[in-house]
């Protein structure tokens, strides 16, 4: 699709300004910020809407969001004295008054367009990040004072995924408008600009409510999930919750896997920002040493092509970390300060981002020892995002090392609850074994290890769980045979270094740890 206004005509398909037939060199964001303003021509955008569609909702500057303002005049041939085409709204934001025609759009979009019958989102924002909408929920019961929850439940849903930063989600009386009018999946991506849509049912039977759902990727047509929960009907609004809960938190991992999908099959030469760091997520999820190699190298190649965008600073960040407790670091010294500074940057960056908090909190308090500080920002993101299982099991892992091995299970527990089939399970699983074995229930430690070692065998601490509690029960031979695999794995790691090693804070659960690898074979120097 292309906008032509004054002599300029605006490319969404190539990413492509031209004037005067010549082409324009503008950055990521000054052409987000025009498609944004250009397609809201018939309002005055505030500032904090273009902070959501164009920085992701970011804090920036005012000076920042002035040069870009400007930027964006320079390249159409406007100017802020000007203001032919970008007029500026005393205290109440931008706005684009030039003449526009809408090129490539079928006839009966064209129509739609000028008089929609619907109130349609700006597809700016979601022709840049995954978008969603979430339609009404049927009411199956043939009780019509059910159709209240059926609603509520859609509601939350919506509400709880607006909270995901990376997502853009259509307002709720855009995707109900659709009530009682026969569209189909595909005719409700093109109309509202969405390439997710998610659909559901509510059917009663006698005291208890059936709801199912299921996540359409309006691309392919094909699901992306699916499923069913049942509960009881005398504390309706607490189901209500559990179910938008439990829906957002499976969604979201898969509309990320789907979108890392595209990002993989986009020409090399075409990445954006976002592209870079989705490759970079696909890369990390695998978990092994070159998995991590190559996501680094995509992590920064995300912030040269935008400096502001904050998560791919935080993986970065996360990168070192995740070098570091596998023993893989290079140059500790200089790696770690790296790290840091990534994560500090990032923090910076996205204080209202959850991903963010929750990744660049993880990383300070292994790479920088700052448990109090990674905690807090832990329990801020789950306080933005509470559906966000990352934000759960990593939350899990700093309660380990902070010597609260109970609480940790209930944040790993939580988040397998919310995304039981999530690419970073095996994380997870270790985090459970290794609060368990502090807890002294050194078998069920070991089940849980075994786990996490079969989804990634290189996961040099969940071996490292899994040797000592072996020991610990009294399970001598495996227990060598997976001190032999740990040895195989680190070959330099030593008692002595288990300090430098692991952020162990409570020191009867170093001495247990401690204990159980000696007993399985680990050398002393």
């Amino acid at each position: 699709m292309k906008y032509r206004f004054a002599d300029c005509v605006l490319d969404l398909d190539r990413r492509e300004l031209t004037r005067a037939a010549q082409t324009v060199a503008v950055g990521p964001q000054v052409f987000d910020l025009l498609v944004h303003l250009v397609e809201n021509h018939e309002r005055v955008v505030s500032k904090d809407g273009l902070l959501d569609a164009v920085w992701n909702g970011r804090v920036v500057s005012d000076s920042t969001l002035t040069s870009h303002i400007n930027a964006a005049r320079r390249a159409i041939g406007d100017s802020g004295a000007e203001q032919r085409l970008v007029r500026t709204v005393a205290r109440k934001g931008f706005r684009f008054v030039g003449d526009i025609r809408q090129v490539g759009l079928p006839e009966a979009s064209r129509e739609a367009a000028i008089m929609p019958e619907i109130a349609t989102p700006p597809t700016a924002v979601t022709a840049h990040k995954p978008s969603i909408a979430v339609m009404p929920f049927q009411n199956l019961s043939g009780d019509p004072e059910q159709d209240y929850f059926a609603d509520g439940v859609a509601e939350e849903i919506i509400t709880a995924l607006s909270r995901v930063r990376w997502l853009f989600v259509v307002a709720r009386n855009s995707s109900f408008a659709y009530r009682g009018r026969p569209a189909d999946v595909q005719q409700i991506s093109r109309e509202l600009g969405v390439t997710y849509v998610l659909e559901g049912s509510v059917r009663k039977a006698a005291d208890r409510l059936r709801i199912t759902g299921q996540l359409v990727n309006a691309t392919t047509n094909g699901y992306l999930w699916a499923d069913r929960f049942e509960g009881a009907l005398d504390d309706i609004f607490t189901l209500q919750d559990r179910i938008s809960g439990n829906v957002v938190g499976a969604i979201a991992p898969q509309m990320e896997l789907a979108e890392i999908e595209r990002a993989r099959r986009k020409p090399t030469e075409n990445l954006s920002a976002y592209d870079c760091y989705l490759r970079g997520l696909a890369h990390l999820h695998r978990g092994g040493r070159e998995a991590a190699e190559e996501a680094l190298p995509l992590f920064r190649k995300a912030v040269a092509l935008d400096a502001e965008f904050a998560p791919p600073y935080a993986m970065a960040a996360w990168c070192y970390f995740w070098r570091k407790v596998n023993g893989w670091t290079i140059d500790p010294v200089q790696e770690t300060a790296e790290g840091i500074a990534l994560a500090r940057r990032a923090l910076e960056l996205g204080r209202d981002d959850a991903v963010v908090l929750a990744r660049a909190g993880h990383a300070l308090a292994h790479l920088a020892g700052e448990f109090d500080s990674g905690i807090a920002l832990l329990d801020r993101a789950l306080f933005l995002n509470p559906n966000m299982a990352p934000a759960w099991f990593l939350g899990g892992f700093l309660r380990v090392w902070h010597g609260e091995p109970e609480g940790a299970i209930e944040y790993f527990e939580h988040a397998m609850r919310l995304s039981p089939v999530d690419p970073e399970l095996y994380r997870m699983q270790a985090g459970i074994a290794m609060a368990h074995l502090f807890g002294g229930r050194f078998e069920t430690a070991s089940l849980w290890a075994e786990q996490a070692q079969r989804n990634l065998p290189s996961f040099l601490m969940a071996v490292a769980t899994g040797a000592a509690s072996q020991a610990l029960s009294g399970r001598t031979e495996d227990a060598r045979r997976t001190m032999d695999r740990l040895l195989e794995l680190s070959p330099a790691l030593r008692l002595s270094s288990l300090k430098d090693w692991l952020p162990i804070r409570r020191q009867e659960d170093f001495t247990l740890f401690a204990e159980g690898l000696h007993k399985a074979g680990l050398p002393d120097q």
